[in-house]
């Protein structure tokens, strides 16, 4: 697809990921409407790249709605739906407590199928559309600590998967793009053990997730790319 006045909405997209997301979109010539709970970093990210910014929580119903309905008020359509919007917690499992569990399956599975669902709505109407879940490795083997955040991860992209199987024949395009470790300030925030102290030498960044995300946008709609893994070619640690 040509992204020069495509709409898209990102979210999720004030920090880290998200915002390497919506900015390369911004910078292809996209309309890009972004949401966030934070509203400083709303602000920010609209002021900065130009974007819309929505404040919402994807893991509400009603602020889902709403998203959608300032998406449609604002620019009238829609094209891309980038699933970016997530959080994470890692404790072994005998730490786990059941409102952790609850807080990551909310926003990383629940928040990820609501946005997911009325994209779908806009895009079978329209006979064309795009989405795009952002995963992660997370998503294709386990770890240690990992039983919230990790089981989010396979969750999404097991739904990937269903909604690939009931979208191709809208002609919609779903796609899943596995990030490994990136440096932004997830790692610190998900409490990922040891990542405060790693080196960023060789480590990826939001840009080569931006990019990935550009490249299958951009691939004719005839075809899609089903799943992209970006791993760092030669990281430190």
């Amino acid at each position: 697809m040509d992204l020069k006045n495509a709409i898209a909405l990102v979210s999720g997209g004030t920090a880290g990921i998200g915002y390497s997301i919506a900015k390369t979109l911004v910078e292809s010539g996209a309309k890009v409407a972004v949401t966030g709970r934070d509203q400083t970093r709303l602000k920010e990210a609209g002021d900065t790249l130009g974007v819309h910014p929505v404040h919402a929580d994807v893991a509400d119903e009603a602020d889902v709605a709403r998203t959608y309905e300032e998406v449609l008020d604002k620019f009238g359509d829609l094209d891309i739906l980038v699933n970016n919007a997530g959080v994470g917690i890692f404790k072994p499992l005998v730490e786990l407590d059941t409102a952790d569990f609850d807080r990551i399956f909310a926003t990383n599975v629940r928040g990820a199928m609501l946005m997911g669902r009325e994209a779908a709505k806009i895009f079978i109407k329209r006979n064309r559309g795009n989405i795009i879940n952002i995963s992660s490795t997370a998503g294709v083997r386990g770890a240690p600590y990992g039983t919230a955040y990790y089981g989010s991860k396979f969750a999404l992209r097991g739904m990937t998967e269903c909604w690939r199987a009931e979208l191709r024949k809208y002609n919609v395009r779903v796609m899943l793009v596995n990030p490994s470790e990136v440096m932004t300030n997830f790692g610190v925030t998900a409490g990922v053990p040891g990542f405060s102290q790693r080196s960023t030498e060789g480590k990826l960044r939001g840009d080569e997730i931006a990019h990935a995300v550009k490249s299958v946008l951009e691939m004719d709609d005839r075809g899609f790319t089903v799943e992209l893994t970006v791993f760092a070619t030669n990281p430190k640690d």
